[in-house]
């Protein structure tokens, strides 16, 4: 007969146990994987790559990389006050916004203004930058001469898609081109969507998909990506999941973060 200590040294070892921090990935023995979305009355929330929700209780039954794990909740710590922002300039302790200066930036689009002010809205409080958003680009030309830009008053414009040969390069250059050309700078990034700028493998992707010309893009990319993508809401829901995997400037493509500090420090610029 085996003795207690025997008995004890042939049971199995317990499951490691792992904190349910965001955003991590997790498998369910019934197949389910998704990533952890949040804590709620000792269950966890995990979220797949079709944008579906499902609700289990903290514990046994979950893998994580192949291996068995018990699901505990995560330690409650006391964050320490950033040095950095999002968008990895120098956070200012204490920060009350600037008064609004007169100059702007416009970027084409609410998501857009969204995805800037999610990473740059420290920065645009300290100089005291509004940043306000386009619907289109096809009389740039005509808002550009509303506000009417002088050597202290500033247009920064954000633009999609400003490749050569696009329409909105060629909407571009002539507002450069323009009376108030001097006090504007229009910068874009290459990307059909501010969406494409959030790095694919921050979705679980190894690329945004090929949409044809003609095919309405954010519809088609959902679709292509197994999400719900029939109604307005159904893309109003993506953006903000895609939106919520952004932690910071890492997460964002190079293309972008450059033309956006570019349009900061053109509108900051002291007047000369």
């Amino acid at each position: 007969m085996l003795s207690p200590e025997a008995k004890a040294a042939r049971r199995p070892a317990p499951p490691a146990r792992v904190a349910a921090e965001r955003d991590l990935v997790i498998e369910r023995v019934d197949g389910f994987v998704g990533a952890v979305v949040g804590i709620e009355a000792g269950h966890v929330r995990l979220e797949d790559r079709a944008g579906r929700v499902r609700l289990f209780p903290l514990g046994r039954g979950f893998l994580v990389d192949g291996a068995e794990v018990e699901l505990v909740p995560p330690t409650a710590t006391r964050a320490a006050a950033p040095t950095r922002t999002a968008s990895g300039s120098r956070a200012v302790e204490g920060l009350k916004a600037r008064v609004a200066l007169p100059s702007r930036i416009l970027v084409e689009g609410t998501h857009d203004a969204e995805l800037v002010e999610q990473v740059w809205g420290h920065d645009l409080r300290v100089e005291g930058v509004v940043v306000e958003p386009l619907h289109g680009v096809d009389d740039l030309a005509g808002i550009v001469a509303e506000f009417a830009p002088t050597r202290s008053r500033r247009l920064g414009i954000l633009v999609d898609h400003l490749v050569p040969g696009s329409k909105e390069t060629r909407i571009a250059e002539a507002v450069m081109r323009g009376p108030h050309g001097a006090h504007v700078r229009v910068v874009g990034h290459p990307y059909i969507d501010i969406w494409q700028a959030v790095k694919p493998a921050r979705l679980g992707i190894e690329r945004w998909p090929d949409v044809p010309r003609g095919e309405d893009w954010k519809r088609g990319t959902l679709r292509r990506l197994g999400m719900p993508h029939e109604s307005q809401a159904d893309v109003a829901h993506a953006w903000q999941r895609i939106r919520g995997r952004v932690r910071d400037w890492n997460d964002l493509e190079p293309a972008l973060l450059a033309r956006v500090e570019e349009l900061i420090d053109f509108v900051t610029a002291p007047a000369g």
